[in-house]
């Protein structure tokens, strides 16, 4: 039976853990929350102690975390990185949104390890995560990509390969930048045309059914329209760093960020305010309250 181990048990992590189980997968978990952790052992995984217990066993590292700095130090540090501790032939697929060079080099150095090193982030969400209909983006070497294709093709249904280490985290971080931004642009255009006379109700079901129809407006629009922003699809905090990296990516690539400035400034702003564990949505009460002042 394929072994898989993964690191993050959270609403993402498991999710991924319960599918794989339902696939017949050996699925191996740790997380620092133990309540997660148990929760899958009662579906049947194997709770690890630390990473560096899993990795011997496993052919397959699912990493699923919460920011760059926490990744590096679980695979690459000195004494207890998960990457120098696993079995050659081995891979790691990194299921969280990460940094293009961080990412870069990590694949690096797992392949002279010789671990293979893919960086394979999602689009869905939770629900997605939980039904398997996660949209993965996967970069790597494509020699290795058929391998690791049928423990995709477990948690996910839309799958695309798009190129070297790092092409995953690129497509990933521009996705959101641009979700990003139509949530601001959304929030902008409800709250005039409110202003003006015309209810945020009225307006979503006209865009709609014209040019400006969008998917995020299917997935935060509701939150918006009913403004209730504890209903956490994709929180605040999590889009504000991803917007950070993407603003990362963007400069060493010597690309303006004139336009994607003010979604920037804005979703910082709300994390500062404290609205960081809110829905992303609550940019919208960013706005909002800037127009009382």
């Amino acid at each position: 039976m394929t072994a898989v181990g993964i690191i993050g048990c959270g609403l993402m992590g498991s999710g991924i853990a319960k599918n794989l189980l339902k696939n017949h997968y050996k699925v191996h978990v740790f997380d620092i929350n133990e309540s997660a952790v148990k929760n899958l052992v009662d579906h049947g995984a194997i709770a690890a102690a630390t990473p560096s217990d899993m990795a011997s066993e496993i052919d397959f590292l699912i990493v699923s975390l919460t920011s760059p700095d926490i990744i590096k130090d679980t695979l690459l540090h000195e004494q207890n990185g998960v990457l120098f501790k696993m079995k050659k032939g081995s891979f790691i697929l990194d299921m969280s949104t990460n940094d293009v060079q961080l990412t870069r080099e990590i694949h690096k150095t797992a392949e002279e390890n010789g671990i293979q090193f893919y960086d394979c982030p999602l689009s869905g969400g939770p629900e997605g995560a939980a039904n398997g209909t996660l949209t993965i983006m996967v970069g790597g070497s494509e020699d290795h990509y058929p391998t690791i294709l049928p423990v995709l093709q477990a948690v996910g249904k839309h799958i695309e390969y798009v190129g070297k280490s790092g092409a995953g985290q690129t497509v990933k971080l521009c996705h959101n930048m641009v979700v990003a931004g139509v949530i601001t642009l959304l929030s902008e255009a409800f709250l005039t045309g409110e202003r003006a006379g015309v209810s945020k109700e009225k307006l979503a079901g006209i865009l709609q059914k014209g040019s400006g129809q969008t998917r995020a407006m299917d997935v935060f629009g509701v939150n918006i329209l009913d403004e209730s922003f504890d209903n956490v699809k994709f929180s605040l905090a999590n889009m504000t760093k991803d917007i950070h990296l993407y603003r990362e990516l963007a400069e060493n690539s010597q690309v303006s960020t004139f336009v994607s400035d003010m979604t920037h400034q804005l979703f910082h702003l709300g994390k500062n305010k404290g609205k960081g564990q809110q829905d992303s949505s609550a940019v919208y009460t960013v706005l909002k309250e800037m127009m009382k002042q």
